[in-house]
This record gives structure tokens, sequence and C-alpha cells, in this order.
């Protein structure tokens, strides 16, 4: 195949999937984690791959964790620069998610030499490059390598105050529940890539994507915020089971208060729905109180790439993050709450309720 040009170029049609969707299922995912390690780790390590958090976090000693995470996939928007962008910041939310602060990159880049040129993945770089820019920290170097499909991310580090630490499974019953941006990104994107986006919804999914979740840093300040997650591929139902699980907590969300992007229902009407998603529900639908034939399941098991903050708060101080959310111009309304376990697992399958 001959180098593609800039002017024809589209990065999507290079891939089999598409930015976050491209994840393995939570159910597949288990299974090849399942095994675990005969080493056990050591107590500095705080957070691990038990949990399923966002990164791992190791106790550096002084009262602060060093937060480390990775994250790439193949292309979810067909401009190199974009789709670079779109992809570091994905991988930086990690650190924010946490409640930590980002202090250092590395580019991770897979590239088909043989179909697309190298000053296309320059510019794929760049993009990180500048991604790295706005949240204040070097892209320090990174690896490649020639690969059949074109992939780029980052690996994060970044720096946290142990003592707010953001876990996904220290959520306590009671707390409010917000998402910081839309739904829908997956379902956009998926059109996008099948030529079905119409020409006024083009940019919504990469202008909500491009978005930096910086405002958990500001969360990892505030005691009151329990636990916090970013919603990616396992969709917003996917995070929260993560978190409902690990917490020993439920969930009750009010669909009509869940942001969507504009749009998004006329294109699961067309049935542009991702591949992820329909693994989502299969993975993990069986722990929602949600028929098999319920639409809303589309929009709630969308997967994500750079989706927003799914944060649990103090019910007394939920008026405070309403103000910081709202000033930064992020959906402000909470989205549900959480509840105690409702009864042995083997009795109550259901960890989320939607109404």
């Amino acid at each position: 195949m001959n180098p593609t040009s800039f002017d024809t170029l589209r990065l999507t049609q290079f891939s089999h999937g598409a930015g976050c969707g491209c994840k393995l299922s939570p159910q597949i995912l288990g299974d090849i984690l399942a095994t675990g390690s005969p080493v056990a780790p050591p107590k500095e390590l705080v957070v691990g791959n038990d949990t399923r958090d966002d990164a791992a976090v190791y106790d550096l000693g002084d009262g602060r964790g060093m937060v480390s995470t990775t994250d790439f996939f193949m292309p979810i928007v067909d401009e190199p620069f974009e789709f670079g962008q779109i992809a570091a910041t994905n991988a930086i939310s990690d650190i924010y998610a946490m409640g930590g602060t980002p202090t250092m990159a590395l580019a991770v880049l897979g590239w088909p030499i043989d179909k697309i040129p190298a000053e296309v993945a320059r510019r794929v770089v760049d993009g990180g490059r500048e991604a790295c820019r706005l949240a204040g920290i070097p892209l320090a170097g990174g690896h490649s390598i020639d690969n059949p499909e074109p992939l780029f991310g980052l690996a994060v580090s970044g720096l946290v105050d142990l003592k707010y630490l953001k876990r996904n499974d220290q959520a306590r019953a009671g707390s409010i529940l917000f998402l910081t941006k839309p739904l829908g990104i997956g379902i956009l994107t998926t059109a996008g890539k099948n030529g079905a986006l119409k020409p006024e919804h083009q940019r919504i999914a990469p202008d909500t994507m491009l978005q930096l979740n910086d405002i958990g840093s500001v969360f990892g300040t505030l005691s009151s915020v329990s636990a916090m997650t970013d919603v990616t591929g396992f969709g917003l139902l996917g995070h929260l089971l993560e978190l409902c699980e690990g917490s020993g907590v439920d969930a009750i969300l009010e669909y009509n208060q869940i942001p969507m992007l504009p749009g998004v229902q006329e294109y699961i009407d067309m049935k542009q729905i991702p591949g992820g998603t329909k693994r989502n529900w299969n993975s993990y639908g069986s722990k929602v109180a949600l028929d098999s034939n319920d639409l809303r399941r589309h929009i709630l098991t969308d997967a994500q790439t750079s989706g927003g903050l799914l944060v649990a708060v103090d019910e007394d101080v939920a008026a405070q993050v309403q103000e910081l959310l709202s000033k930064a111009g992020l959906h402000s309304q909470p989205i549900g709450r959480l509840v105690p376990r409702d009864g042995e697992s083997d009795r109550n399958p259901f960890r989320i309720r939607i109404v």
C-alpha cells in the first residue's frame, strides 16, 4: 500500500476499534487478572491491581504517594494531531481521578510504517505533547514499535497527598454522585467512523474528549469526596460497578439527570452502537436492574474515551461541589446516590438501580 497523504488520510480506517472502545471487556479482563501474583506486593504499594483502580500508588514515605498509570489506544478521530491530544488527555486523566497532580509523561507509539508516513506519526506525538503542555508537564521520552495498526498513548507519573488520595473502593453510603462530562462519546465517534455523523455533530465528541479532567486535583483536596474514578471504556455503569463492589455499597441513578451529548439518541436509533458498548452490557448487565430490551442501556454502557470524572461526595457538602463544577463549566447536577448494600448478593444480584 502506498503511503497515505494528509489530504486523504482517515486514521480511523486503519484500526479495527476506536479509543477506549478497544479495551478488553470487564469479564475478559477479570479472567486475565484472576491468577494474581505469587509474590506479595511491598507494603509501600498503597494501590495496586486488587481494586482495579485508575492508577497505582506507591508510598514515598513523606506523606506523598507516587501515582503511575499507562493508557493507549487506536485512533478515535481521523486528524493526527487531535488523535494524539485526545489519547494523551485520556491517559493523564487517571492521575486526576486519584486526586493527584501529574508530573511527567512518556509516550507509547505503535505505527504501521509501511502504510502511514512517519510524518503523520510526528503529528500524533505533537498532539500528545500539546496535551502535556496544557497539563503543565513534560513529554520526557517514550517507546515506539512497528505495529500493524496505529496506536498512541502515555505512561504518566504524578504525586498525591496520601491523606487525600481518592480510591474507587472508599465510597460512603449516602454519598451524592456527580458526573463531570456528558455520555455518548462512543456512539458519536462510531457514527463518525461509519460516515453517518451529521455536519452539525462533527465537533461535539472531539471537543468533549479534549477537556482535561484537572478539576480532579481540586477534588483531591476535599475530604468530603470519598471516592472518584474516570469514566472510560467500561461505560458509566461499568466504572460505577467497580466503585460499588469495592466499597460495599449499591447505587441509584436518576436517568433523566445524566448528561448526554446532543444527537446521541438519534444515532442510537440508527444502530450506531460501538462494539465495546455491547461487550460491556454482556459483561455486567446482570448486576443492573435494567431489562436487556431497555434502550437506555446503550447510553449507560457506552464506551467512553477521555470521559468525565465520577465523583462520590458527602451529602452535606454537595452544594459546594456543585458550585465548583458550575464555575469550571462542567455538568453540576447530581446523577444519583450511593445506598447501603441491600441484602446478600445471592438474594439481590443488582448493584445499580435506574429510576
